[in-house]
């Protein structure tokens, strides 16, 4: 009888083992993120004040990124990354319980709402859905609401029925009719949003469209996606296919993989088309298995860079592959054990080898990141957005361990 009581004892702390490491993982980088955050909120104003904006120019609002000499570098809200700093602190508030975070977010927040208006950009999913679908969300706040809805209406002025496309870029027209790049999948959110808030399907069949064009248009036969796609504006064909961001056209840039993943694992979430799914498993497989990807897990800039194995690493491709795998797991009954385990293993080498020391860096949280390798931009430095994905992977890693969804939706509108 003792010795039986003795293995079951035995065998209960053993299964406790995994769960005790993950408690003091999400602990730790927890820390760390507050931490961080909190020296964040103090530089970032004494950034502002060293970066004045330019006469006609808009002013600093949100940080980005470190700049050469190491200071912190601040940019408008009209920037791309503008929303990642305010969603981060909601992710953190959420996380944390802890009412100071979620007040610094509804402030850094109201920054951004100017841009729901913003019609020359595509990523106002990023700029306005990160930060007011996650205060949305936690809050139920019918401000932000509105300012959703205004900017998925504002987004869908960017959709063209001949391409059957959303417009991404508007700047070198010299070189494109109708770019489409593979990062506008992750907009599509905030129009998937805006049709649960409003009952308007319109915004939907957007989404729809827009994604169906790009699974046709964007991906390789060994489902790697290119990082642009133009079209012709008179009769929507494809004009030609490059990756800018990448080493070379036919190249498979880290980020715009991560970008595809995530993006065709929400839009199954979003409307449970087994299409998206088997794309989003196809997506997996090529990352997973490619030879190239390092033990660690956390890609090179660049699947196919010239100079492997010193290429800079990418951590924010790392962390957003890392949210949407915990996120594919819970879909993909045959390999979700294999997802998530890969998810796992990321977050681990991201907390152990990518993260900031406590107190430096001006607050950001990953290290190693890179922007645009060939503008020479951004190389191995904190970038906001990894910051923004990586704790959105650890809340999603806690809420599967404990055995809840793992996006808690809250009681967020629906249809």
């Amino acid at each position: 009888m003792n010795r039986t009581l003795l293995l079951l004892g035995l065998g209960l702390t053993l299964l406790a083992a995994p769960a005790r490491a993950q408690d003091a993982l999400h602990k730790k980088a927890l820390k760390l993120a507050e931490t961080q955050a909190a020296l964040m909120l103090r530089d970032v104003p004494k950034a502002i004040q060293r970066q004045p904006a330019a006469p006609g120019k808009a002013a600093p609002v949100s940080p980005r990124s470190l700049t050469p000499a190491g200071e912190l570098a601040v940019v408008p809200s009209r920037d791309w990354t503008s929303g990642f700093f305010p969603g981060y602190l909601w992710l953190l508030s959420e996380a944390t319980g802890q009412e100071a975070w979620r007040s610094a977010a509804r402030t850094y927040s109201a920054r951004i709402e100017p841009e729901k208006t913003n019609g020359t950009t595509h990523d106002l999913g990023f700029m306005v859905y990160c930060p007011f679908g996650q205060g949305y969300r936690l809050t139920q706040d019918a401000h932000y609401r509105e300012v959703i809805l205004q900017a998925a209406r504002t987004l869908s002025t960017r959709f063209s029925p001949v391409t059957k496309t959303l417009r991404s870029w508007d700047h070198h027209k010299d070189n494109w009719q109708y770019p489409v790049i593979i990062d506008n999948m992750m907009n599509l959110e905030l129009l998937f949003a805006a049709t649960r808030f409003s009952g308007d399907s319109s915004f939907y069949q957007l989404a729809v469209t827009h994604a169906n064009t790009t699974l046709r248009n964007h991906f390789r036969p060994d489902y790697s996606s290119y990082h642009v796609v133009d079209y012709d504006t008179a009769t929507g064909q494809v004009r030609r296919r490059m990756t800018h961001q990448g080493f070379a056209d036919e190249s498979a840039w880290a980020r715009g993989q991560a970008w595809a993943l995530y993006g065709f694992t929400m839009c199954y979430r979003e409307t449970r088309n087994p299409a998206y799914l088997r794309q989003a498993e196809h997506i997996a497989g090529f990352i997973l298995n490619h030879p190239n990807l390092p033990k660690d897990l956390i890609p090179y800039w660049d699947f196919n860079a010239p100079d492997l194995p010193n290429a800079p690493r990418d951590a924010s491709a790392g962390a957003i592959m890392a949210s949407a795998l915990y996120e594919l797991s819970t879909y993909s009954p045959a390999s979700g054990p294999l997802y998530r385990d890969k998810a796992e293993q990321m977050v681990r080498s991201l907390a152990k080898s990518y993260t900031a020391k406590p107190g430096g860096s001006h607050g950001f949280l990953l290290l190693h990141s890179t922007g645009h390798k060939p503008a020479n931009s951004e190389i191995d430095v904190p970038l906001i957005y990894a910051d923004y994905y990586f704790l959105e992977a650890l809340q999603r890693r806690k809420n599967l361990a404990a055995g809840a969804k793992v996006l808690d939706t809250g009681s967020q509108a629906k249809l």
